[in-house]
């Protein structure tokens, strides 16, 4: 019942005029900030209980106990990164409902009805050409799934960049009435790995606060590491592969047919190297 009154929320803001004059209210007034500041004061250690409940979220290996805020509780860390170690094995960087879409040629994909061009995401033609052909793997992160994340291979992880955007909602019927990925608050990082060469890695910030934290740059890094964190509902990462560096696997690929979303968690094999 709740999930259903929560999609009647997202269709009302997304689907009705109305509803998208009140979303844009919300980010004229800044009503996300207001928000954060909450969720960081001990004011809202009354809302974990509730969350755990509401979104039914294991608690095993962690206190239930102890959190000074919401905040605290929900950048909660597992200090064991569970993850496929095969070498040619592409391992999903998070918890998420997985979607995968073709880059073409002219470097543009499309996500539930809207056209996005790899530079709508990195501003940086020069770096976007390198993934004409490739892939495009969007983790879209649920409220249950955990909210770190790590690096898909050995490698060296360069600068983050970060990118100043609004905060709209990344659920499906927000995806279809707005251009999400170029509008909302963002960050890539080029990651030169070992065995699939350059990727891209975009963590996209949500309605209504979207706390991005990476915690590595510059240096190299080795697979399942930590690469970083969202804060306060933070909720997709993007992942761009260059053409004929990896194929989704195939009891996968069957899955995500017709864009249905796969929920996949942090580590798991998802694609295998195809070549150089």
């Amino acid at each position: 019942m709740e999930k259903d009154g929560s999609n009647a929320a997202m269709r009302f803001l997304y689907g009705n005029p109305l509803g998208r004059m009140t979303v844009n209210a919300m980010l004229f007034l800044k009503a996300p900030k207001v928000m954060a500041w909450y969720l960081r004061s001990p004011f809202s250690k009354g809302m974990i209980r509730r969350y755990i409940r509401k979104y039914d979220i294991s608690m095993k290996g962690y206190p239930r106990i102890g959190y000074r805020s919401f905040s605290d509780f929900f950048e909660r860390r597992n200090l064991k990164n569970r993850f496929d170690g095969a070498k040619e094995h592409f391992i999903s960087p998070c918890d998420g409902h997985l979607s995968v879409y073709p880059i073409e040629e002219d470097s543009s994909f499309a996500i539930k009805g809207s056209s996005y061009r790899i530079c709508d995401l990195v501003p940086d033609g020069e770096l976007a050409a390198r993934f004409e052909g490739g892939t495009a793997m969007v983790f879209r992160l649920a409220p249950n799934d955990y909210h770190h994340y790590c690096f898909i291979d050995d490698g060296f992880v360069h600068k983050h960049h970060y990118i100043e955007g609004k905060l709209h909602s990344v659920q499906p019927v927000a995806l279809a009435a707005v251009p999400v990925f170029r509008l909302n608050r963002r960050v890539y990082t080029l990651i030169e790995t070992e065995n699939f060469g350059p990727v891209v890695q975009i963590e996209v910030g949500a309605l209504a606060v979207g706390g991005i934290v990476n915690e590595r740059e510059n240096e190299s890094v080795k697979k399942g590491e930590t690469m970083g964190h969202f804060s306060l509902m933070g909720s997709t990462i993007v992942v761009l592969v260059g053409k004929n560096r990896m194929e989704i696997r195939p009891e996968l690929r069957n899955a995500l047919k017709g864009g249905v979303e796969v929920p996949v968690k942090m580590g798991e094999w998802i694609g295998v190297k195809t070549g150089e």
